[in-house]
């Protein structure tokens, strides 16, 4: 039977792995209100947001084989609806809602920007933009605009590339500093491909902007690359600065 999301008959005549078939207190639902959100799992939290499963296989299954096929939350975050409805028992009314959730997760991210918070470390600047930025599949040149405290501005894009490339121009990263009257930024980038070591043409941008900052008065603070933690790398981070890329 074909699975479209909005209840099939398979969906709703299941076997005794229902979850309303389980004891109150196992049923997600019900822990999260006991317990709060924290205690539950990843899967059994994906299975408040898909509501039913099929027959055989309910929605905390249904989780656990989200997760297994794509190996993780972040992963999970970036596909698509049509990726998530690969998985049996994901039609695209569950898909839509997935994708919304985990784009919610990210705006709630953003709006820590509005709360001026103090950047004056490569890890206060990871932890701003680290959710918003794992969720993009290509490059994107962001710079953040500080006052004299160091304190957040604002935070501006300046160009999308393709998976694995951007061009960036002095005048477009310093075109909004200077409107803003920002007395430094700091240079942010994502790698798509998880891995943040800079390459020969970050380290390249990297030196021109310092200097076209160093003629403008406007102080170039850092360059920080996001990609993914892994089990060898456990940051999931480089910056450029404690690279020994800028000079005291």
């Amino acid at each position: 039977m074909v699975n479209t999301g909005y209840g099939s008959r398979e969906e709703t005549t299941g076997t005794s792995a229902r979850l309303k078939d389980q004891p109150i207190g196992e049923r997600p639902r019900e822990r999260l209100i006991e317990r709060g959100a924290q205690a539950l799992s990843p899967a059994e939290l994906i299975a408040i947001l898909v509501r039913t499963g099929l027959r055989g296989l309910n929605a905390v299954d249904i989780g656990k084989q989200l997760i297994q096929k794509f190996g993780s939350l972040g992963a999970m975050a970036r596909a698509s609806v049509d990726e998530l409805q690969c998985i049996r028992g994901i039609g695209r009314d569950k898909a839509v809602t997935l994708v919304a959730a985990f784009t919610l997760a990210s705006k709630m991210a953003e709006e820590l920007q509005r709360e001026s918070p103090v950047l004056d470390n490569p890890e206060a600047i990871v932890l701003l933009l680290r959710e918003q930025n794992r969720l993009k599949d290509v490059e994107t040149f962001q710079i953040l605009l500080l006052n004299t405290r160091r304190r957040l501005i604002r935070v501006e894009q300046v160009s999308q590339g393709t998976l694995d490339t951007i061009l960036v121009h002095p005048r477009e990263v310093f075109k909004s500093a200077i409107a803003a009257r920002a007395a430094a930024v700091v240079l942010v980038h994502n790698h798509p491909s998880g891995d943040p070591a800079p390459s020969e043409a970050d380290i390249k941008v990297t030196r021109d902007l310092i200097r076209a900052g160093q003629l403008l008065k406007i102080e170039v603070l850092d360059h920080v690359i996001l990609g993914r933690a892994t089990r060898d790398r456990p940051k999931d981070y480089m910056s450029l600065r404690e690279l020994g890329y800028f000079y005291s």
